[in-house]
Parts: C-alpha cells; structure tokens; sequence
C-alpha cells in the first residue's frame, strides 16, 4: 500500500513511510453515501484497501477543478489567459503569444488561468458558497476550501472531504466540468486510455514530488464517472504514466454504471422513403398523437412492420394528409437505435466505433429546429431502429456518449470501405482480430481526429512534414541496430508526426502518432526518436523503461550524426 496513502499519513507526507515504486493504485469512489476503497496490484490482483474517509491525500492540482466550478456556478468572468513566455509553468497552457480559454484549462491543468488572484476571487462569497454546498462551514475538515488564496499543492485533505465536495456540486456546472475534463483522457494526459474509458472517465489528474525524495512522483486523479459518482485514485508516478499503466485494471474495476441522463433531443422523420397506409393498434386505427404500446404499421407497398413506443413516437398527417411518424429521442438512445439497425453489438469494439461514426454524422448531417436536431430515418441517411433501443446497444451509446470524429466528413457502409467511409464488415473483422474501437475508427478514417460534442480538443494533429521526411529517412539506418534490441517491433506504418502545442512531447498508440514541437535542434531530433522507440517497443516491457529509451534514442541519432 502506497505509505503516502495511509491513514497514519494525518499530519504530514513527510511523516509516511517509504513509498512503493508504483506496484499498487489505491482507487476509492462514493456511492449512495458509502466510500469504496480498492487497491490494485500489478499482478493483476486486488483487495479490499485499509483505509477509510479519514485517509490523507494531496490535493495538488485539483484545486483547480474547485475554481472552474465556482466561476461556473457565481459567473465569474474567466478572461482566456495569454502565454508571455517568461513563466515555467506557461508549459500546461501554451505558448508564447498564444491564448487557452477555460475549458481546456481545466484539461491541461493551467494553474495561472485559475489563479485566484488573477480572476480576484475573494475569501467571503467563497466561503458562502461551500458552506451552502455542504451544508456546514468551510472549517475543520473542509478548511482547505475555506480561502481561495491559501490552495497549495501539497496540502492534505481527508479524502472524505474530497468525495462530499465533489458530490455537492451543482449538476449542471458538474456537467459543464465533466465535458472539460474528458479531453484529459483524449489528449497528452491520457495518452492511449481513450481505447479503456471511452467516455467514462471525467477526472482532473494531478502530479507532485515526494516529500522526502525529490525525484519521485506521486500522482493520480479526481472527478467523477459518467453518471456522476465522485472518484479518486493514486499511486507513486505521474499522472499521465499512472493513466497509462493503470488503464486496464482501472477500467475493469470502477463500479457498473448507473443510467446517466440523455442529453440532447433528435426528432427522427420515421420511414421516410416509404409512405404510411395505415397505423394500427391491435385491431384498431392508432389515434393521432403521442403513441404509447404496440402498434403495426402498413406501408403502401403492401409491407408492415411491428413496433413499440414509450411515449416517444408521434403520429400526425401532414398538410397534404400524408401519415407521419417521428421519434423525439435522446442522443444515445438514437444511437442506440442506429446501433441496433445498421450493425448490431455481437462485436463489442466495433459497435463502440460505430456509436461514434453515427454520432458524428448525426452532428454533420442533422438540421436544427426548435431546439431539436431532425435528422430522416432512411438508408440515404442513418437507418433509425423503430423499437426501443436493446440493453447491449444503450450501454455502448452511453459509454461513448459524446464522443465524436472532427477533421472528415463521416459516412459508413454495410461492406464496401472507401476514403472517409468505414465498412461494417471490415470494422468487425477488426474488431475480432482485437482492435480497439479507436484503432477501427483510425483505420476508417486516418485523418479524423477523436474529440467530444463540445470541442475544444486539446491535440488534434498538425502535420510536421519536414519531422515526418527526416523520421522516414533515419529508419531504415535506426533498425539495423533495432533488429538487435529485444521487443522491437518495426511499425507497419510510418507514424505520423504531429505538432506538439503545449505540454510534453508523446507518443499515441492508438492512432500511431507522436507529438513533438519541431525539428530544429539535436534535442529535438532525440526526442523524436524517444517517442518513436515507444511505439517500437508497445509489446514489450522495455517499451515503459524510460532510461532505456532515452539511451536508445540518443544513440541512435548520434551515431548518424557521426555518418553524417
């Protein structure tokens, strides 16, 4: 058990014992007003953990999750902040000129837009405002909420102080946070998680030194799942490795989800390609309006089909008395529908990749009215399931919920692949070869980049060209000294090489790409050789050594220097 972590830890980290090199994660959430404390192992194992609420955790970053929500809630004018280049931690924001706005703020973990100071937050409303959310004053136990002023990374909190707070946010500024936050999974943060979360994961990550060896990290997570259950979780790392390493276990082990709310509201221009005869309810004519039950429809060309409705179908004439039967639905049970209706869940990864493709369509292709997206259910467009969505197909719209494709305009087909059109056929071929739904949907649409309903990605890829040339002219030079090193496997294509805008340089798996800031220097050639050596090495444990990487990478690219 990570000594940090344990409950002895009450008044100081620099009174804990030892920490353990990041072979467990203690992982806790609040549910139904009970804490669940787990720790994993990296044997694969887990066990009830021995802590309670009582438990000590740093606060570190996640201040800044309260500051969003209190700006949100108090509409607090949240300027964007402009990088001067002259400060160090000008590195979470952007560069030099350039401007980041609140939401990816919060992704990034840029202390200096939330700066207190900076957007003159005052201890009096501050304190008003927590003590209404919790019902008691911002002291004792809440102190750390009692100043704006006084948040300091290394700060303890009691971690049942860190559940209640967050399960006292208001829903909606939680909403507003949760669509933040999930861009730290899809971007540098959450470096190949996407494939284990989907959409699950809403947590602001956080990173700190050890209080007695200055080299080492401790590191995790805070936020909430989907359907809004407050979590936590920690371990010796930083937090993107901690992401990284954990992803797996992590998603396998947070509790089932519980429905979340359906956002949004598609209106669906039912059997829009074949005109209505009739509409019967037994053996009876259906009556005009909302419809609730089993009815049959006859088409004109002499077909019918059965459907059910929960009061979310109505039937209506036109202008002209033509029958008419639309479906007013939320975003996930519509795709839910489409789902069950052009590809069906028998391949679990591939319906994942067709929950977003169909939600991105929906998004490109639907008019707007009344407040309403309005979108024909006919194979000229997406064929819409007349019948409440299955149990199988709402668990994967919900679990991609607001996932969608920006860079391409999307379409798919039952079997025929073509540029920017992903064939069902071949997504499940994939899919039972064990691609992840995120590599399907690379593999559909290499130029697209996985991001959410609200935008705002934190890393969509810039090409580097003249990075991408060098890359491809040192590779074939690199692997005959590669072909030596154990677990090196030569990619089956050229990664593409993309701009890094802020933070540091990666490597994505998933979508075989890196993240660098240029080419200009020796260093920069290092580093991108580093990232390259990891997804080289993906399969094998050497792949996660960082001092084997970096050694690697240098000598690689000094020994073409050498030649040069």
């Amino acid at each position: 058990m990570p000594a940090w972590l344990s409950r002895g830890c009450a008044v100081a980290l620099a009174l804990c014992a030892p920490l353990a090199q990041a072979a467990t994660l203690d992982v806790a959430w609040w549910r139904d007003g009970q804490l669940t404390a787990l720790q994993l192992d990296d044997k694969g194992g887990s066990r009830s953990a021995s802590f309670d609420g009582a438990r000590q955790v740093p606060l570190g970053s996640l201040w800044k999750l309260f500051v969003y929500v209190y700006a949100i809630d108090k509409k607090v004018p949240t300027p964007d902040y402009t990088c001067g280049g002259q400060k160090n931690e000008e590195v979470y924001c952007c560069t030099a000129g350039k401007s980041i706005a609140r939401d990816l703020a919060l992704a990034q973990s840029c202390g200096l837009f939330f700066s207190p100071a900076r957007l003159m937050l005052t201890r009096r409303p501050w304190q008003q405002y927590w003590s209404e959310r919790l019902g008691r004053a911002a002291s004792g136990e809440y102190e750390w909420l009692a100043d704006p002023s006084n948040f300091t990374p290394e700060r303890l909190v009691s971690l049942r102080s860190l559940m209640l707070a967050l399960a006292s946010i208001p829903a909606a500024s939680r909403r507003d946070a949760e669509s933040a936050l999930l861009h730290v999974v899809l971007g540098a943060r959450g470096v190949n998680t996407a494939s284990w979360f989907g959409s699950r994961l809403r947590v602001k990550t956080y990173s700190w030194h050890h209080p007695q060896r200055s080299t080492e990290r401790l590191g995790g997570a805070a936020g909430w799942l989907a359907d809004g259950t407050p979590l936590w979780f920690g371990g010796a790392d930083t937090s993107s490795r901690i992401l990284e390493k954990w992803a797996p276990r992590l998603a396998g082990t947070l509790p089932a989800a519980q429905t979340p709310v359906d956002a949004g509201c598609v209106v669906v221009d039912y059997f829009a390609r074949y005109p209505i005869k009739s509409v019967a309810a037994g053996r009876s004519a259906a009556v005009p309006g909302l419809l609730n039950g089993s009815y049959q429809v006859r088409f004109e060309n002499g077909r019918s089909l059965a459907f059910f409705s929960q009061n979310d179908m109505v039937l209506a004439r036109d202008a002209q008395g033509r029958i008419r039967l639309t479906g007013r639905l939320g975003v996930n049970e519509y795709v839910a529908r489409v789902i069950d209706r052009e590809g069906g869940t028998s391949a679990p990864e591939a319906a994942k990749a067709l929950a977003v493709a169909a939600r991105t369509y929906l998004q490109q292709n639907a008019q707007w009215a009344e407040g309403c997206q309005r979108i024909a259910d006919s194979s000229a467009t997406q064929r819409v399931a007349a019948q409440p969505a299955s149990v199988a197909a709402r668990a994967i719209a919900n679990w991609t919920d607001q996932l969608v494709l920006s860079g391409v305009n999307v379409r798919y087909h039952a079997d025929t692949a073509s540029k920017d059109t992903m064939a069902w056929s071949e997504a499940v071929a994939e899919a039972q070869r064990g691609m992840r739904f995120d590599a399907i949907l690379t593999a559909a649409y290499p130029g697209a980049d996985l991001t959410t309903l609200s935008g705002g990605d934190s890393q969509q890829c810039v090409r580097l060209p003249a990075a991408q040339a060098w890359l491809a002219r040192e590779l074939p030079q690199w692997e005959r000294l590669l072909r030596k090193q154990a677990g090196y496997e030569t990619p089956l294509e050229l990664p593409v090489v993309c701009q890094l805008v802020r933070g540091t340089p990666y490597s994505e798996q998933s979508r075989n790409r890196i993240y660098v800031r240029g080419l200009a220097s020796r260093e920069d050639r290092i580093t991108l050789a580093h990232e390259f050596l990891h997804l080289g090495l993906r399969n094998h444990p050497s792949g996660q050594d960082e001092i084997l990487v970096e050694q690697l990478a240098r000598r690689l690219v000094d020994a073409r220097l050498e030649v040069h």
